[in-house]
């Protein structure tokens, strides 16, 4: 089983930008479809934006496309995910998850598509 960590949370006021990472611990990283969502307390856990093995195909959500943007780096085993003029309705924990490297698709915006995830990183953005 691959093992994903997510990383570079944190606090910080509304209109700042954030990047989080997630790197995997083993395995072939270009196999897996890959996503980032997010949970605010009392909330379901919502997509945020997905991306192919190759990284050639990406799909954001209507809430963040255009200010946050996927990416992943395969020779690193990477996955980001770039944030900028953050609001405070981002507020969430973000998940970083892998598909599997025997799915098919390109990208997956149903969180059932993906068979790993990390622990989270908390993002809090207030004034």
């Amino acid at each position: 089983q691959v093992q994903l960590v997510e990383s570079g949370g944190g606090l910080v006021q509304p209109g700042a930008s954030l990047r989080l990472s997630c790197k995997a611990s083993e395995g072939i990283f270009g196999a897996y479809i890959m996503g980032w969502f997010r949970q605010a307390p009392g909330k379901e856990r919502e997509f945020v934006a997905s991306i192919s093995r190759a990284g050639g195909s990406t799909s954001h959500a209507d809430s963040v496309r255009g200010r946050f943007t996927i990416s992943r780096d395969n020779v690193k085993g990477e996955l980001r995910l770039q944030m900028h003029n953050l609001r405070p309705e981002d507020t969430a924990v973000y998940f970083c998850a892998a598909s599997g490297p025997g799915r098919i698709g390109s990208t997956f915006t149903n969180p059932a598509n993906y068979a790993f995830w990390g622990q989270g990183t908390q993002v809090t953005v207030s004034s």
